[in-house]
């Protein structure tokens, strides 16, 4: 049947090209962004997907000038410490050689004392933007009974974002600052009735004695849960010991030496001072010339002192070390400020000195070493990862180019097709008129 009102051949050709010019400008605006979804009309979920890992990359670029820059700042650190591991084993050759009776004394510890202003000079200047890792004299710290409030102790790095599922949180490489300074630590206002150090000192049938001390850092103080803060000063009374046979205890030539002080960092555990308040006892001691007659050994936050003569030490009664609060901080090398070779005893008190200050200086060198590798194998892997999303985005939503070209070619063809045959179907009606003729 044929119609005049209707025309079924016109309305077919009519969709199919419509549907062909849609696909035509498809792949024009693939062809034109370069994108087969470039927006959330086009496949909702892939385009979803792809704003996400979007939003991650743009993170990891920022995690990415993070990890730069505390590269940087723990290179300058790590610089800084081997140089003053350089400089103090540069000062141990002068002290060695001031070992000898037959030496200018004077002249050698002017040497030293130019190598520890140099020294201080180093650590003064191994700063980044501001941050030198070097430095740990923060005076007190606070804590809650939830626990440390600040920890200028340790500088985080951000490192990464690690999500799950909908939830992001972010990663962070712990770099624990280090202290090179040769600031002398000072006491502050006694805050404790009881006392933060207790011995016990057991005599043997010869009159050997020993006795161990051990750090008890923690206070009844509202507030103050950990164990030990910055400026709590440990100060241990040296004239308890007799003077390695004679009976008397020893007396050092300043008033102010009579006690091996030690003043906690940011960051220090009772361990640490322990080990601080060995080393300053082995230094008085040497400093008597009676680092053969007693030895002083430290397991934990226990302090042992044995005596290697046949005379009893002094009683080691509770109450010979104090422990204050509010002093100012001791810097890694504060000893350094008191090594004194131009006596024969102080030269001998510095020999045993340096050996630990060399220590703290090349553990300091080694852990900005371990840092620095894992800051910089971290960086490689951010890099891998940003790449590895973008790839990943890019298969996602990126256009075909190859197969775009094809289609437009064949889809250019079928609207020329199509045209055609809208064209014949509109002229079909046109044969009716010879039926009336």
């Amino acid at each position: 049947m044929s119609s005049i009102l209707t025309n079924i051949g016109a309305m077919v050709a009519l969709q199919s090209l419509k549907s062909i010019n849609s696909g035509l400008l498809k792949t024009q605006n693939e062809i034109s962004t370069g994108k087969s979804v470039s927006n959330a009309k086009d496949n909702s979920a892939i385009w979803a997907i792809s704003k996400v890992m979007e939003s991650d990359v743009q993170g990891f670029k920022a995690i990415a000038s993070s990890l730069s820059l505390g590269e940087s700042t723990v290179a300058v650190a790590r610089q800084a410490a081997e140089t003053v591991t350089d400089l103090l084993t540069k000062m141990k050759d002068k002290i060695v050689a001031s070992q000898e009776a037959n030496v200018d004394r004077d002249k050698i510890q002017a040497d030293i004392t130019a190598l520890r202003d140099q020294i201080g000079s180093v650590v003064g200047a191994a700063q980044f933007n501001g941050l030198n890792l070097l430095s740990n004299n923060k005076t007190t710290s606070t804590y809650t009974a939830a626990g440390r409030v600040d920890d200028t102790g340790v500088v985080n790095v951000l490192s990464s974002i690690d999500r799950s599922g909908k939830s992001v949180k972010s990663s962070d490489i712990a770099v624990n600052k280090q202290d090179l300074s040769t600031k002398v630590g000072t006491k502050g206002a006694l805050v404790l009735a009881a006392t933060a150090m207790t011995a016990a000192g057991t005599a043997t049938a010869n009159g050997a004695a020993s006795a161990t001390y051990t750090i008890n850092g923690e206070t009844t103080t509202l507030g103050r849960t950990k164990a030990v803060m910055a400026g709590d000063s440990y100060a241990f009374q040296m004239t308890i010991f007799d003077n390695a046979g004679n009976g008397t205890p020893f007396a050092l030539a300043a008033a102010t030496k009579q006690e091996a002080l030690y003043v906690a960092k940011d960051g220090d555990t009772t361990a640490d001072v322990a080990k601080g308040m060995a080393e300053m006892m082995q230094f008085r001691l040497a400093e008597q010339g009676l680092e053969n007659s007693y030895s002083v050994s430290v397991d934990g936050n226990k302090v042992s002192v044995t005596n290697n003569t046949a005379t009893a030490m002094v009683a080691a009664a509770v109450g010979n070390l104090d422990m204050d609060a509010g002093g100012a901080t001791s810097g890694g090398l504060h000893a350094l400020s008191e090594f004194d070779v131009t006596t024969g005893k102080g030269a001998s008190a510095a020999l045993v000195g340096i050996e630990s200050l060399i220590q703290t200086a090349v553990d300091s060198a080694a852990s900005f070493g371990s840092v620095a590798g894992r800051i910089e194998t971290q960086a490689k892997f951010v890099s891998g990862l940003t790449d590895a999303l973008k790839a990943g985005i890019g298969t996602l939503v990126d256009a075909n180019m190859e197969e775009a070209s094809a289609k437009l070619q064949a889809l250019q063809v079928q609207q020329q097709l199509g045209v055609q045959s809208l064209s014949i179907a509109n002229q079909a009606p046109q044969s009716i008129l010879s039926l009336f003729r």
